[in-house]
């Protein structure tokens, strides 16, 4: 037994009594190693139900908002998920073992290259990764067309409602998981593509969150200690 497991036990089951129920996510997060994706000084706190800074201003959701969220999305493995927000690549991993195929989107250059290292270490197989403005979506490369996505995350908040780009990169039936709102009334929000046209909304919980922003961040400093993996 890691030096994690007993710590990480007792988080499954908060998270279970917490009202987590689908046994997917659960086992997910089991199997994927939080301590991974945190900084070093920090990874006393990686079983905690908390988020933990990471760098550059961004955090890894506390464990309940990964749940939640995932939990919410319906995800199978049938399914092709678009993430906007890497971060060190926790979400994308645990999204990993629920989906047939995540493709994730980050505008900070060293979380995104820190995630690639992770996905490696862990022999993550089925996540794809870009360093791009993950507002305007996934873009065509070389042709070829990822959209539309069965499934869409999103772990920054948008001010008033998702980003045109990310509807429109929904498959008809789909489901988006967004925080919405301002800094201290953020509502995390469900949104299902009813028709090219149409959505429904579902208010889910209070949350707090970064702001999603546009294009890349071409500022980061690099040498930030906090950023890193494993």
């Amino acid at each position: 037994m890691n030096t994690y497991q007993n710590q990480k036990i007792k988080l499954i089951m908060a998270l279970r009594s917490a009202g987590i129920q689908d046994m997917n996510v659960l086992n997910a997060l089991e199997v994927i190693p939080r301590e991974h994706f945190i900084p070093e000084e920090m990874m006393d706190q990686a079983y905690e139900d908390i988020a933990v800074p990471i760098g550059l201003g961004q955090t890894i959701s506390q464990p309940f908002v990964v749940a939640k969220m995932t939990e919410a999305l319906e995800v199978t493995d049938r399914h092709k998920v678009l993430e906007i927000g890497t971060g060190t690549g926790y979400q994308a991993c645990v999204l990993s073992k629920v989906a047939r195929r995540v493709y994730t989107i980050e505008r900070h250059r060293p979380l995104h290259d820190v995630a690639e290292e992770n996905f490696k270490a862990l022999h993550i197989r089925n996540v794809t990764t870009l360093y791009g403005d993950g507002m305007k979506g996934w873009p065509t490369i070389n042709g070829n067309d990822q959209a539309p996505f069965d499934r869409i995350i999103v772990t920054a908040a948008a001010r008033e409602k998702p980003p045109r780009a990310l509807i429109d990169q929904l498959h008809v039936g789909g489901i988006m998981m967004i925080p919405v709102g301002k800094p201290g009334s953020q509502i995390l929000k469900r949104f299902k593509k009813e028709s090219d046209d149409t959505y429904s909304i579902q208010d889910i919980m209070p949350v707090r969150f970064v702001p999603l922003l546009p294009d890349i961040d071409e500022t980061a400093i690099r040498n930030d200690k906090r950023v890193q993996g494993a």
